[in-house]
């Protein structure tokens, strides 16, 4: 939606979530003539005020929807941000004439904004990416938070019901089941509760000889291919290729060109073929 809508919501003052759920609770709440007047006019005329007014009447809606994802332990004030973003996008998209309230409307817009931004965030190494995946965490997140894990006759039931293999259901539960390690270990942590952290007990490869012979042996090697395609130019191209691509202060066209008594063109030019010729000695 047009930016000049978003900016005057202030989705989060500094006094907290609690303090905004408070003000959208204050804020007015309009009837459906009152909803369908001022989506005409924001249909017909592009008036941005009576599309603030339909935002901000909605508010406090998109805060209950979002408090029903308060279980992936995803901030409340993101997820509330990523609902009032659907509910922009649904006002854009109102069509009053259908004679359907805006927030049986929006509601769609609004769960799939926060659907996308717990499927991104939820974990590092994300566990859904296909629609069937995303439509399967989601509800295999209520069978566990009813069910714990799931037996056979459960995966097998909420397989045929999704319609995916029961492999893919147990899968989907493991990975749900792994909790994120963070890599560096909690310094606050006592001696009851320490968990080793990978930073820990995984090996530091940056100074191993092998890693560091096979760095210089690999950069030997590229230093040789570069040599061997420069030889491949005649002097000027050479020169050019240089002091345009591996001198620390680099010339430009123009000063080239008065060097060596040509037009900037014709620097670009040498330039351009010498750069293939090279490409092709050192793919050889």
């Amino acid at each position: 939606m047009n930016q000049s809508l978003a900016l005057p919501i202030n989705l989060f003052p500094e006094k907290g979530v609690a303090a905004y759920m408070r003000a959208v609770n204050a804020l007015p709440v309009l009837s459906a003539e009152e909803e369908r007047k001022l989506a005409r006019r924001y249909r017909r005329h592009n008036d941005l005020d009576a599309a603030r007014q339909l935002v901000l009447s909605q508010l406090r809606y998109v805060v209950r929807i979002a408090r029903g994802f308060s279980g992936y332990g995803l901030p409340q004030a993101d997820l509330i941000q990523e609902g009032n973003i659907g509910l922009m996008k649904a006002v854009k998209h109102y069509d009053p004439a259908r004679k359907v309230r805006l927030m049986s409307f929006a509601i769609h817009w609004i769960k799939a904004e926060i659907y996308d931004y717990v499927l991104r965030n939820w974990r590092i190494v994300k566990v859904a990416t296909t629609k069937s995946q995303r439509k399967l965490f989601f509800n295999l997140r209520k069978s566990r938070e009813r069910l714990g894990w799931m037996n056979r006759g459960e995966v097998d039931a909420l397989a045929n019901t999704l319609d995916v293999a029961p492999e893919t259901v147990q899968e989907m539960e493991s990975r749900m089941s792994n909790g994120d390690v963070p890599f560096d270990a909690d310094v606050d942590t006592d001696e009851d509760n320490f968990h080793a952290a990978p930073a820990g007990y995984l090996q530091d490869m940056r100074y191993n000889p092998e890693v560091l012979a096979s760095k210089t042996d690999q950069e030997d090697a590229r230093q040789t291919q570069l040599r061997n395609a420069l030889t491949a130019l005649d002097a000027r191209a050479r020169d050019i290729i240089q002091r345009r691509w591996l001198d620390e202060n680099k010339p430009t066209l123009h000063e080239l060109a008065r060097e060596y008594g040509i037009s900037a063109e014709r620097i670009r030019q040498i330039e351009s073929k010498a750069l293939d010729v090279m490409k092709d000695a050192l793919e050889a």
